[in-house]
């Protein structure tokens, strides 16, 4: 038999993660697939840290990051890029990940070339085109023309059969993140894995991350008022907050938060010391997707600061709390678990539905059956 020739693309820090696991699988079987691996770079930076944790190599570069571009220039850069790509590897199927704007307009090109598409982390939905903006009609378009999908639990799974899809190219997997997870905090430490602050051993460790569009604005500056007043009510917390690079992010982020005491505005992280961040935290409020599956394997309670998410399953195990971008909700939320012993204990402990870090390989196996 021969080979398969496999094309992942990816293009941010996020998916990169998500499918390292993936490549690493793909290249351990060299006598079923033919590898390969295209990044868009649609984040250059982030992206780059993670290739090298993982030590990916990528075979195509189009490397399409341009200062405060918007989403017409990635989606025509990709969507141009990737037509080029596809013609010249002519892959047997491409494997894509999530709900970014590189995984929209991959699966667009390759449809218009009829080339399959497998679609990892498929069937999440919140049902609201504009919730999360752009990213719920960038996996409803790449769910739209795959050919095999990859959800991660059963919920995700019951989606995609309401839509339609045959159930013989439904693969369950559970999640990859998870996978990256548990490679990284059970390797050997690297250089790049020393945090990036000295942590006050005396004190709790509270996280946060932000970033989503739909939080741009006046949402953004309600979640930082309320995470102002968290720390200032709360004497043996500290925050720390690695602050996107986006201006919409970074300017109202130091404007209301840039000179607090206990609050650490960092850098992004690379994804080594981040999980160790995760590892060490009490309390962790993001408005992540990966984060929501990650932090219930590490018993950490989430809030997440958005009104809506397509990840229910931890929201309904309890591991996970939906604040939205609203002060009142974020500072009571926030102040019951670091108040009440039997609360927080009660969120840390729930199930994880998440998996159990073998996805990767479930995917690979799928593929040897397509």
């Amino acid at each position: 038999m021969s080979k398969k020739r496999v094309l992942s693309v990816f293009g941010t820090r996020p998916e990169a993660i998500k499918m390292a696991a993936v490549v690493l699988a793909l290249a351990n079987e060299p006598d079923a697939f033919d590898a390969r691996v295209c990044v868009t770079a649609q984040h250059r930076d982030m992206l780059d840290q993670v290739l090298d944790l993982f030590e990916i190599k990528p075979d195509v570069d189009l490397n399409i990051m341009k200062p405060n571009q918007d989403l017409f220039q990635i989606t025509t850069s990709v969507l141009n890029g990737m037509r080029e790509v596809l013609e010249a590897e002519k892959p047997d199927i491409v494997l894509v990940h999530g709900d970014t704007t590189t995984t929209m307009a991959t699966s667009l090109a390759c449809f218009y070339l009829k080339i399959p598409v497998g679609h990892v982390e498929a069937g999440l939905r919140t049902w609201d085109k504009y919730y999360p903006f752009p990213e719920e009609i960038n996996r409803v378009v790449t769910d739209s023309v795959a050919s095999l999908y990859f959800p991660p639990t059963e919920g995700s799974k019951q989606n995609l059969l309401r839509l339609g899809v045959p159930e013989k190219d439904i693969y369950l997997t559970g999640i990859t993140v998870l996978d990256a997870l548990f490679y990284t905090l059970n390797k050997k430490p690297s250089g790049n894995g020393k945090l990036p602050i000295p942590l006050n051993p005396d004190k709790r460790l509270v996280l946060v991350t932000v970033h989503r569009r739909e939080n741009f604005g006046e949402p953004l500056r309600d979640i930082c008022r309320a995470l102002k007043d968290i720390v200032a009510q709360h004497n043996d917390v500290e925050m720390v907050i690695p602050v996107h690079r986006n201006p919409n992010v970074r300017d109202v982020v130091y404007d209301i938060l840039g000179k607090q005491p206990n609050i650490y505005l960092i850098d992004p992280m690379d994804y080594e010391p981040f999980c160790q961040l995760m590892e060490k935290s009490t309390l962790i409020l993001t408005d992540s997707g990966g984060i929501q599956e990650e932090a219930p394997s590490l018993s950490k309670p989430v809030l997440v600061l958005r009104d809506e998410t397509e990840r229910p399953e931890a929201v309904e195990m309890g591991t996970v709390k939906l604040v939205g971008p609203h002060y009142d909700k974020i500072t009571s939320e926030a102040s019951a678990l670091l108040n009440d012993k039997v609360a927080y204990e009660k969120m840390a402990q729930a199930a994880n539905p998440y998996g159990d870090g073998k996805a990767a390989q479930r995917i690979v196996e799928a593929l040897k059956a397509f």
